[in-house]
């Protein structure tokens, strides 16, 4: 853009770079002026652009049973932008400008708000070769070491130096326009954050009387403040607002905006793999034993791919990605199973879908509605009768705010199996008394 607003000085006649005064402010260059009315108009013709008639009757694809104001959500997403398909999975529930579960494919554009504030949340999971009678009695110790040695909670930093490639990536720091945050972003490397935020340790539950239970970690947690600070950063660009019940903020993907917000996604989903991956490695070592599998994905993202013949960004928002042969790892709650899966062969269902299942359990009570209703009482017993060892957690993440998992993947149906079955032993996630030392 500055390229443009040095041409359109031109083209009226002044000097791009004569200085400009401005009532007791440092004077700037003529151009910055013209940049800045450039990118109002930007937003203006962003916000104004009336949906193409070619996009304003696409399929959408439901699974399973939702409120109504979800649907009503997703509905709202159907008539903004270019829209080829929509799919709603078993999961699905309210969230901010798209349903949390819901999945829209886009031709040459890309929803901010889709992907959301918290870009590359994800989860990953890895098989060990220890089995839990090896560290039974150890239990209590790990789950202590975990709480102390992994930052839990918003704006915390890690004690540990954690390096990866990303940071000498000068290009892709410059190209997203986040370079300002590259310093914040490496000392927050390998912490978790808080909410649904977790690590978590499993022992597999065997398939036959002969097989040893294996233990697995999974984790899930996304960008931290380097995602947040990037969406919130183009939201505002686009002229986007916060809230559930606002329109999604599309972009043209070869717009400056589209263009540095996906340079910027990318950027994200990168230092989440790399994070996840510290954290995996950290615990491992705090267990011992070594990897024998490995299940890693995002599921607040966008990717180029094809559906129903054409070219598209498909945002997926608390979904996984699913095409054949392809695992995830899918969680419930703290007192409930998680799964291993893996994606079938193409179908019209999976078609329909966006090659796309759930992420989790999907919420059936909010936040504030948990804090309101529960009681610690009632939490506590659950993971006593399940035998879940927790750190931190409050009641907005207590198995009751969630639906059982079970019945979520019966609803999602035939379009992916189940590999393996997770039982929770330890749960490692920010309390309520998490002391937040600077905000992200």
């Amino acid at each position: 853009m500055q390229e443009a607003a040095r041409i359109l000085c031109l083209t009226e006649g002044h000097d791009p770079d004569e200085l400009i005064e401005r009532n007791g402010l440092p004077s700037i260059p003529r151009w910055i002026l013209a940049q800045r009315e450039l990118r109002k108009e930007q937003k203006a013709s962003l916000l104004s652009t009336p949906q193409p008639e070619a996009y304003r009757n696409a399929p959408l694809t439901v699974i399973g049973n939702h409120e109504a104001k979800t649907i009503e959500q997703m509905r709202s997403c159907m008539s903004h932008g270019n829209v080829v398909a929509e799919a709603l999975c078993a999961d699905g529930h309210l969230g901010y400008a798209q349903p949390v579960g819901g999945v829209i494919a886009y031709e040459r554009q890309i929803s901010i708000s889709g992907v959301g504030f918290d870009i590359a949340c994800g989860n990953m999971a890895v098989r060990l070769n220890t089995t839990v009678d090896e560290i039974r009695e150890r239990l209590p110790a790990i789950l202590s070491e975990i709480n102390q040695v992994i930052s839990f909670g918003l704006g915390r930093k890690n004690e540990e130096r954690v390096n990866a490639d990303l940071f000498d990536d000068t290009e892709a720091w410059r190209t997203s326009a986040m370079g300002r945050l590259k310093d914040k972003a490496r000392a927050q490397l390998g912490t978790v954050g808080s909410g649904n935020h977790y690590v978590d340790v499993f022992s597999e539950v065997p398939a036959t009387d002969d097989e040893c239970s294996q233990i697995w970690i999974g984790v899930h947690f996304g960008s931290r403040g380097l995602g947040h600070a990037t969406a919130t950063h183009y939201l505002k660009a686009a002229g986007g607002r916060d809230g559930m019940n606002v329109p999604p903020a599309i972009v043209d993907e070869d717009s400056e905006i589209g263009a540095r917000y996906i340079a910027g996604m990318e950027l994200a989903g990168r230092y989440a793999y790399a994070g996840r991956e510290w954290v995996v490695d950290r615990v491992r070592r705090i267990i011992g034993g070594e990897v024998t599998k490995t299940v890693h994905d995002h599921h607040n993202f966008a990717w180029r791919e094809t559906h129903f013949g054409k070219e598209c960004w498909v945002v997926r928002k608390g979904a996984t990605p699913a095409f054949e042969g392809q695992e995830g790892f899918i969680d419930g709650s703290m007192g409930d199973h998680a799964v291993i899966v893996e994606s079938g062969k193409p179908s019209a269902a999976t078609q329909n879908l966006l090659s796309s299942t759930v992420h989790g359990a999907g919420r059936v009570l909010g936040r504030r509605d948990a804090l309101r209703s529960l009681s610690r009482g009632e939490m506590i017993d659950w993971l006593r009768r399940e035998n879940v060892l927790l750190a931190g957690g409050d009641l907005d993440e207590s198995p009751m705010t969630y639906r059982r998992l079970k019945q979520v993947l019966s609803e999602q149906g035939n379009t992916i199996t189940i590999n393996h079955v997770l039982k929770p032993l330890l749960v490692v996630m920010a309390g309520n008394d998490t002391v937040d030392p600077y905000k992200n």
